[in-house]
């Protein structure tokens, strides 16, 4: 629309705005201009949502029959066990919902207002359609406004479309199925002025404005089960399955045989709560805090624990790019002079780097090597290109302050670029030496800057920086007497443009200070001095944190909303792998063909709002699965083509710093996003913060994560046969007609202290070798694959056979001495799960090749953990709670002796199958 179709359908007339009555009616009729407040659970439901798990579930019915029985001892400690459980799932589920607030906080206090023929300052909130909204640097935009005027005025829009530069804005109207990112003459909320001034009408306010919108798909995101919960989930179901039907047959067996009501109830319990690993829960919490703990080390924050193991199931990763694998900091890269051509060493705002001359064909952007060329030592005996750098030096309005590490650059970051390269050369004292006599701003119209300085004794010069297109016509020679092949210098600007480079010309001439203002009328007759070529440069360890993804089998993917051509050559540069284009560059599909890809048609109708049918998913899958790069992406694009490769069966990590990365790292198995450069809202939706904003802390981060899901497949190896003892000690029990070996009270014990004293020291186990080399594990995978099924069956039958064979030898030696019994049974159990212990330390390797002593946790926690075994046998208030009783020295010889045979067991069966 026109500002006149805009202006009438808002019934306002932009010189006097709104009349105050009528605000205050739009306000009571639209509501405040903030974002609607949107909660997650109550407390009250994540505490109860701790106790409906399946395997806790049963516990509590265990806890209930074990009270109606009269054993109100096991109910006790059965119902303490639930308790434990739940308060730690409960504190550790707690999880701050900041996107939204972080959201709302964007919008500025006060705006500049135009009410009732009177500019006044309002509370942004009181904001509402109509209100005609004046604009200058250094403001943030209160809310979404078209604009009706605008001298030069430039918005920062990076958190917004991942636009690396400040956008030039106009009031011309704009197609109507415009991207986000091509919406010219839109101003939006939260964005930044850094440039210029101008006025504008509120069109949207609160959830109706674009950052709003991106709110409510933050709020409206699917959660996502992480692998872990998956697999964890799965292996409970079938665990809550044979438990109930393995008690409920021996319930109907005892049934039949006529035994007492109180004997079959109390043998079905003990056998739930024996099969029942009631201490995974805890163990997995810990296991993960772990995982937390190392990664913080790394540089990586956790904000949800199962990301730690996420992370390690990772097959793709979705970046973006600005900030993320950039430095967000533009650079001057190469310098073409008709003298010389250049490139300029050195990354982001630092003073350091080379300048190096290069000859035909030998100047690179993207820095692989050591660049070749002669390094330019003393930039005054290159005449040439010393009066270019004070050109793009002198010839501009922005500052670049640093205080220690800081670096804080108020105004243009091409300007601060062109700053940068002349501090490079020594030239940092220009100012004094060429004091501005005059200047003419920039204007989009011109697409020109000029500047007057003076020059000594010397006649003033005019230096002038801005597009090819503007100045090439204006140039009638070139400096250092060189031809002036305009044909040759527009070939050098698109072959500079196809490296993704953005490009300036520069030009000057001598000009004699005029008497009144300098007009544009003096921008003519130039002397062309060259062409600068910069770019937001790749980060310096991105290339190889992205090879060593890529190496794991990780596909990394750069989604973004900057140009297809700098995306393309970021990533070409970082060594993305993807389908290619017929040149042989990397494809870069932008929003508006996945808008149209997402359709099944061509010519896009609305590039932003691509549909989420099945059916567009799958052909969004199907390019999304080859395609390494997508340009010009609206913030449904991105959650669209995260869900996409979803609905392929990949787990997606997708990492981000911008208001527009926000929905797709809430949807994402795990969303990563920095912790300095990024926003809060970025920060608010992710699972995981990377504090140095380094996309190589992924690749450590994915390591760790590896090593976490190693360590928690050995403590499920490790615990599982305990249970699996136990409930085949009572099964044959009943089969035999022989009393309980073990009470549930007893099972409690050795299944919570065994868990909580030996299988936290598997936390601790260092990463194996080669971790880094194995592909992703198949997110359909088992916990448990077929090998460690058999294994822990087997060794669940030694545990069993050894502790009935033991109990079954006491009660012979002497038959009165149940308790006794009873006691060597689950001495038994627990001297070997210390010995297993050790065998479980790698699930693959021999214990000698690990090194004895490499993991001191495992040793602590035999130690106490028979310490333990000694309070429970001999201590007389352990005795009479947990019905045990004190044991002669000699029975514990036949223990070790079982312990030591299932270790061997074990360690043998490694070797057999590693040679295998």
């Amino acid at each position: 629309m026109t500002t006149a179709e805009v202006l009438e359908d808002l019934g306002v007339d932009p010189k006097s705005g709104l009349a105050p009555e009528e605000a205050e009616r739009r306000l009571e009729r639209d509501g405040p201009n903030k974002m609607t407040a949107r909660g997650g659970k109550s407390t009250l439901r994540r505490l109860l949502d701790q106790f409906v798990q399946p395997l806790i579930v049963i516990l509590i019915v265990a806890a209930f029959v074990s009270f109606a029985l009269g054993d109100v001892v096991d109910a006790i400690v059965i119902g303490a066990v639930v308790l434990v459980n739940a308060l730690i799932g409960f504190f550790q589920e707690h999880r701050a919902e900041q996107a939204i607030a972080a959201l709302d906080a964007m919008v500025v206090t006060e705006a500049s207002v135009i009410r009732g023929g009177q500019t006044r300052r309002v509370r942004s909130e009181a904001l509402v359609v109509g209100d005609v909204v004046v604009l200058q640097a250094g403001d943030a935009v209160p809310a979404d406004v078209r604009l009706l005027r605008s001298r030069d005025l430039q918005t920062d829009e990076a958190a917004l479309t991942g636009e690396s530069v400040p956008v030039m804005k106009s009031t011309d109207a704009v197609d109507a199925e415009a991207g986000v990112g091509d919406r010219s003459n839109m101003a939006f909320a939260g964005t930044a002025v850094t440039f210029g001034a101008g006025t504008g009408v509120v069109v949207a306010t609160g959830d109706r404005a674009e950052t709003g919108r991106i709110a409510s798909m933050i709020a409206t995101a699917t959660e996502i089960a992480t692998p872990l919960t998956r697999r964890i989930a799965s292996l409970s179901k079938v665990l809550v399955w044979i438990i109930l039907g393995v008690a409920g047959g021996l319930f109907a067996v005892e049934s039949v045989r006529g035994a007492a009501l109180s004997d079959t109830f109390n043998a079905a319990v003990a056998l739930a709560v024996g099969a029942i690993p009631e201490g995974l829960p805890a163990a997995v919490t810990v296991l993960l805090a772990v995982g937390v703990s190392h990664m913080a080390r790394r540089r990586a924050l956790i904000r949800r624990l199962p990301a730690v193991e996420t992370l390690g199931s990772t097959t793709v990763i979705c970046s973006d790019k600005t900030g993320t694998l950039t430095e967000n900091q533009m650079t001057v890269t190469r310098l073409w002079t008709p003298s010389g051509d250049y490139v300029l060493e050195g990354v982001g705002y630092a003073p350091e780097g080379a300048i190096r001359r290069v000859g035909e064909g030998d100047g690179r952007a993207n820095g692989e090597g050591e660049p070749p060329g002669e390094r330019v030592e003393d930039v005054e005996r290159e005449p040439v290109l010393a009066l270019a750098l004070r050109c793009g030096a002198l010839c501009n309005d922005t500052r670049v302050l640093r205080e220690g590490d800081e670096v804080k650059v108020e105004g243009d970051p091409t300007e601060a670029a062109l700053l940068v390269a002349a501090e490079k050369a020594g030239l940092s004292e220009l100012v004094d030496a060429h004091p501005r006599l005059d200047e003419i701003p920039f204007a989009s119209q011109h697409m020109y800057m000029a500047s007057l300085h003076g020059d000594g004794d010397e006649t003033p010069l005019l230096f002038v920086k801005g597009s090819s297109e503007a100045l090439l016509k204006r140039c009638v020679r070139a400096e250092s007497d060189a031809a002036f092949d305009r044909d040759a210098i527009e070939a050098k600007v698109e072959a500079l443009g196809a490296e993704g480079l953005r490009v300036l010309c520069l030009a000057y001439r001598r000009l004699a200070q005029p008497e009144g203002a300098l007009s544009r009328d003096a921008v003519k007759d130039l002397v062309f001095l060259g062409l600068v070529g910069m770019i937001d440069p790749p980060r310096a360890a991105a290339r190889s944190a992205v090879a060593a993804c890529q190496g794991a089998g990780i596909q990394v993917k750069m989604i973004t909303g900057d140009h297809a051509v700098t995306a393309s050559a970021i990533a070409a540069q970082i060594g993305l792998e993807g389908a290619r284009a017929e040149d042989g560059s990397l494809r870069a599909i932008t929003g508006v063909e996945l808008a149209e890809l997402a359709r099944g048609t061509e010519g896009g109708e609305a590039p932003t709002d691509a549909p989420t049918s099945e059916e567009a998913l799958e052909r969004v899958a199907e390019v999304a699965e080859d395609v390494a790069v997508f340009a010009r992406v609206a913030p449904e694009q991105k959650l669209l083509l995260v869900r996409a490769l979803q609905k392929r069966g990949h787990v997606v990590a997708m990492t981000g710093d911008g208001v527009n990365d926000a929905p797709a790292l809430e949807q994402a198995d795990i969303g990563v996003a920095m912790g300095k450069g990024g926003t809060d809202v970025a920060r608010g939706a992710s699972a995981m913060i990377l504090t140095d904003d380094d996309f190589a802390t992924i690749a450590a981060a994915v390591e760790e994560g590896r090593g976490v899901y190693d360590n928690l497949v050995k403590f499920i190896t490790w615990t599982l046969p305990t249970n699996g003892g136990e409930g085949l000690v009572l099964l044959a029990a009943v089969l035999t007609g022989a009393a309980l070996p073990i009470l549930p009270v007893q099972i409690l014990w050795v299944n919570m202290a065994t868990a909580v004293l030996l299988g936290i020291a598997l936390v601790f186990e260092p990463k194996e070798p080669g971790l880094m080399d194995r592909p992703p594990r198949d997110v359909n995978e088992p916990i448990l694959s077929l090998g460690l099924g058999l294994r822990t069956l087997l060794v669940s039958v030694l545990i069993a056979g050894s502790a009935f064979g033991l109990f079954e030898y006491v009660l012979h030696e002497e038959p009165e001495a149940l308790e006794k019994a009873r006691t060597v049974a689950v001495n038994t159990i627990v001297v070997i799960e210390v010995a297993y212990l050790f065998a479980c330390r790698s699930l693959r390797l021999p214990l000698w090749k690990l090194g004895l002593f490499t993991n001191p946790y495992v040793w602590l926690g035999a130690l106490v953990m028979l310490v333990a075994q000694l309070l429970f046998t001999y201590v007389p208030v352990m005795n009479r709670l947990f019905h045990s009783a004190p044991l002669e020295w000699f029975w514990w010889l036949y223990l070790t002796a079982a312990g030591a045979a299932v270790f061997v067991v074990v360690e043998l069966k490694k070797l057999v199958g590693r040679r295998a």
